[in-house]
């Protein structure tokens, strides 16, 4: 019997690489033959040391010319016709519904479309934005619809617009939080956090684009400084070239000269640097998916300050219980909560455990995983397609 096959469409390789490459191993350990499908870049060589076969397709990220998206979906029809592969499953609104699209086209039998956040055509309240939002909206109802298709959201919110927006049909959307963080992996160091005497090390890890919070991060660092406090402020992230909201790298720069933080730039080993930082914080006002982040921080049990927002708040869910909540667009609130775990290392430690308890219910990889394996079976029985998966091994 032939393998199902299984294509993984993403914007980047990146985002293949440090977020669906726990889902493809186990899709690959469960005896389905993996295809990674995203745009060139410097980790689709490392996709392939791993032994997956990852195909490179003629995308630009940031295009809105109509006539290089028409070809990009023939491309991907033509691709689907040449794999014939049985599901489909689509990543961040543009590899969604562009690959749903030509699924369809295609006759793909099963569709699984991915929305981790709702993106700049969401987010911002530009011109451009607000253009482009009602035609973007039709496109998705088109592209979503469909007997063994399912749309996969990561948090309540982004379920209430999607309802509300009646995009699809309410039977087709699936709640499943995240990509998963491996809690096994993602340990606390065995020392408890450091005592008062030591400077305390705050870290945002994240896209360097000015929704994530990094203005009031920067002012934030600049009001602690000002008290002569000993805290070490990181930042960790690129910026995101081609995001009309990206930070200048001049402005970076200017920030680690005068003192105000310590600019990591990219960071691939996140497990280390968390073992070496005393905070996490995520002050967003971004329409976040479910920041993996503040998730890994969670696994090594590091205490969290986030905002109310989107995905922030499937996180960090009762102030002062499991982390700490700041208002969005509020450096002096943030100063404050910073502020307090400096001066309290006992309420690090203890904020720290509750996040990590939480999250092992929650956001495991392998609580993350088996849903979404038990999706692709219920899909793939309305094509009574043979079925692959262990009893055992499709939890929900």
């Amino acid at each position: 019997m032939n393998a199902r096959k299984v294509i993984l469409f993403a914007n980047t390789d990146w985002y293949l690489y440090h977020f669906r490459l726990s889902l493809a191993s186990r899709l690959r350990d469960e005896g389905y033959d993996v295809v990674l499908l995203s745009p060139g870049g410097a980790y689709g060589s490392m996709l392939l040391e791993l032994g997956f076969r990852w195909q490179s397709v003629p995308m630009q990220r940031r295009s809105l010319n109509p006539l290089r998206e028409l070809l990009l979906v023939r491309w991907l029809v033509r691709f689907f016709l040449k794999e014939h592969p049985e599901i489909v499953h689509g990543f961040t609104i543009k590899g969604a519904v562009y690959g749903s699209i030509a699924a369809k086209l295609a006759g793909v039998p099963v569709r699984v479309n991915a929305i981790d956040g709702m993106g700049y055509v969401f987010t911002s309240n530009s011109p451009k934005a607000r253009f482009l939002r009602p035609m973007v909206r039709r496109v998705m109802r088109s592209a979503f619809q469909g007997t063994a298709s399912a749309l996969i959201l990561q948090n309540s919110d982004d379920m209430m617009f999607f309802r509300e927006s009646k995009i699809v049909d309410e039977r087709s959307m699936r709640l499943i939080r995240g990509a998963g963080v491996d809690f096994n992996r993602f340990v606390p160091r065995p020392e408890p956090i450091r005592d008062q005497v030591q400077p305390l090390r705050v870290l945002l890890a994240a896209r360097l684009i000015w929704e994530k919070g990094i203005g009031e991060y920067v002012e934030a660092a600049r009001i602690l400084k000002d008290e002569n406090r000993s805290i070490r402020f990181l930042l960790a992230g690129s910026p995101d070239k081609g995001n009309p909201a990206a930070v200048e790298t001049r402005l970076v720069r200017g920030w680690s000269e005068e003192g105000l933080l310590e600019w990591l730039g990219h960071v691939d080993d996140m497990r280390s640097l968390l073992s070496n930082v005393d905070v996490v914080v995520l002050p967003s006002y971004y329409r976040e998916g479910l920041p993996t982040t503040l998730v890994e921080g969670a696994a090594c049990a590091l205490p969290l300050i986030t905002t109310d927002g989107p995905g922030c708040r499937e996180v960090v869910s009762c102030n002062g219980t499991d982390g700490l909540i700041v208002p969005p667009r509020d450096a002096r609130a943030l100063a404050d909560a910073i502020r307090l775990l400096d001066q309290d290392r006992a309420l690090c430690r203890k904020l720290g455990l509750a996040a990590r308890e939480k999250g092992l219910s929650e956001f495991d990889e392998a609580v993350v995983l088996d849903k979404m394996l038990a999706l692709y079976q219920e899909l793939c029985s309305f094509h009574e397609l043979p079925q692959l998966i262990r009893p055992e091994c499709a939890r929900s």
